[in-house]
């Protein structure tokens, strides 16, 4: 495979806390992705992590080599990178926000055995509120801020790309658009940057014949924003979508792609914000966020990012963290 590696202790070797849907998903979904040699799952329930480890061992002879395996903290050493999944699961009614100090909770008693164990790869934060809980796995690992990154609105930014690729009737890998600001109801499309293969948006919408431009743009808003909250309405709980974007996320790190995506990461003073990670396009490769990438804002959408960062860092300095 012609693959450039992370340099760390074991390169090929994957760590996922927490077994539950998305962790499951996620590891059924690296599984197949050939990325690495070695996933280890790790739950409070290590029935539960052996009987997952085992279910998807069944399907390797169908994908590529890979050692899937129930384990513990002292697993976690040589890894590349470290998904964390582990949280209270997202219920019918219930905003990402609501789920903030269940989690915490849960973060304090995980993170510290990171940190005893001295790993130095990639933290992956997926847990919800991905942007709060990335602030967090910040503070109590003590890893490099570069190395503690969420899955952000890296789905949410795929969901607008679906939905604008159906309204045009275009390949959505042709769509250029980012879901920007918290993994939740105050996220924000930036619209001011959005492109098709270079062409900008609106002027590819009447190319395909498409002219209320404001009330599609809110629709197709309202419906990525709204799309989980669908899912779980329906089926109780999201996880394969989510799984995809941790897939990706581990491509660009592990094959140090340099790839731009809207990952959750601290933010210094980029658009005003301070003190806080937020869900922004940065490049991501083998040390995981290199550096940002400063898209167009209108002041309309600068100051909507604003008050999506207040609201994160309103219950951040509220949380006893």
């Amino acid at each position: 495979m012609d693959t450039k590696y992370v340099d760390c202790q074991h390169t090929r070797k994957a760590v996922i806390i927490g077994c539950g849907f998305v962790g499951a998903a996620s590891a059924f979904s690296l599984m197949q992705s050939g990325l690495f040699s070695e996933i280890v799952l790790i739950d409070t329930d290590y029935a539960k992590a052996e009987g997952e480890a085992l279910d998807i061992s069944h399907g390797v002879p169908f994908a590529k080599p890979v050692k899937i395996y129930a384990g513990g903290y002292d697993d976690i050493k040589d890894a590349a990178i470290i998904i964390l999944t582990a949280g209270a699961n997202q219920k019918p009614g219930e905003t990402r926000l609501d789920l903030v100090h269940k989690n915490i909770a849960i973060f304090k008693s995980i993170l510290p055995e990171i940190k005893k164990r001295n790993y130095q790869g990639i933290l992956l934060i997926v847990a919800n509120p991905v942007d709060i809980l990335t602030t967090v796995a910040l503070k109590i690992s003590g890893l490099p801020e570069n190395k503690v990154l969420g899955s952000g609105t890296v789905l949410d930014t795929a969901r607008l790309k679906y939905e604008l690729g159906n309204h045009l009737n275009v390949d959505a890998r042709s769509v250029h658009a980012f879901i920007i600001g918290e993994h939740g109801d105050s996220e924000l499309a930036a619209w001011s940057s959005a492109n098709v293969s270079g062409i900008a948006l609106n002027n590819f919408c009447e190319m395909r014949g498409h002219f209320h431009h404001d009330e599609a743009m809110r629709r197709i808003a309202d419906d990525v924003k709204n799309s989980a909250y669908e899912i779980i309405e329906r089926k109780k709980a999201t996880y394969f979508g989510i799984a995809m974007a941790v897939k990706r996320i581990c491509e660009a790190i592990i094959r140090d792609e340099k790839s731009i995506l809207s990952v959750s990461w601290m933010m210094h003073g980029q658009y005003g914000i301070e003190g806080i990670s937020l869900s922004m396009p940065a490049i991501v490769g083998k040390d995981g966020v290199e550096t940002q990438v400063p898209i167009q804002l209108s002041p309309h959408e600068t100051e909507c990012l604003q008050k999506s960062a207040k609201t994160l860092k309103d219950i951040i300095d509220r949380s006893d963290i």
